[in-house]
């Protein structure tokens, strides 16, 4: 009986597990409808005798971003809000240009890990493993070089070349989502209580005032 109940268990959580991730596809596509009134974990699909290839491409990524703002890069993501065809099939792409010294701050992907390459330039990254560790794992990288951002963990990306570089990043999400630490900690709406991220953090609650003023 032990054993049976064991058995079971792990089935349980095997099934979590594996519904955690998005399904396979069990059509040959679903292009998405976003004009659709249905409540589903994605998008609706419309009619498939009504898809078109505009429905399955992108055009620009060959472009590089703006990179003038206070972070010194710029993503410019192609997931199913830019490609309607990648509804159900759990991936996406994203190029991300940097400016000299320019960060990609930490930031989470909830729902895809990140594998990213260098097309051009020098590119400090790095990822954190989760408590009780807080381990980083970081590395510079090189023209051609690739690495492997695991999902749900926070991770990041700097510029430490002399020039302009830019990346390609695949993802295992039509919709990856991204959360970006800083900005959700103390630019949230409403904001989180002061006293609250003052103890989090272990610093002054005009610390957390000042940051709070500039998210």
């Amino acid at each position: 009986m032990a054993k049976n109940i064991l058995v079971l268990s792990l089935l349980v959580i095997t099934c979590a597990l594996v519904a955690a991730f998005e399904p396979s596809p069990l059509q040959d596509f679903c292009v998405a409808d976003p004009s659709s009134s249905a409540r589903v974990n994605g998008l609706a699909c419309m009619d498939p005798k009504l898809a078109q290839a505009d429905h399955f491409v992108f055009s620009g990524l060959h472009v590089a971003g703006n990179t003038s703002n206070p972070l010194g890069s710029r993503v410019t993501p192609v997931t199913v809000a830019q490609i309607p065809g990648l509804n159900t099939l759990g991936i996406a792409l994203a190029r991300i240009d940097y400016a000299p010294w320019g960060v990609v701050p930490p930031h989470v992907h909830p729902r895809a890990t990140e594998i990213l390459t260098v097309i051009e330039g020098s590119l400090e990254v790095g990822f954190v493993t989760s408590n009780p560790d807080n381990r980083l794992i970081s590395k510079v990288l090189q023209k051609g070089d690739v690495f492997v951002f695991p999902v749900g963990l926070i991770h990041f990306q700097r510029n430490v070349g002399h020039g302009n570089a830019f990346s390609i990043s695949g993802l295992s999400s039509q919709n990856p989502g991204v959360i970006t630490i800083a900005n959700t900690v103390f630019g949230s709406n409403p904001a989180i209580a002061d006293d609250l991220l003052a103890k989090a953090f272990q610093v002054d609650k005009s610390v957390v005032g000042q940051l709070q003023t500039k998210f």
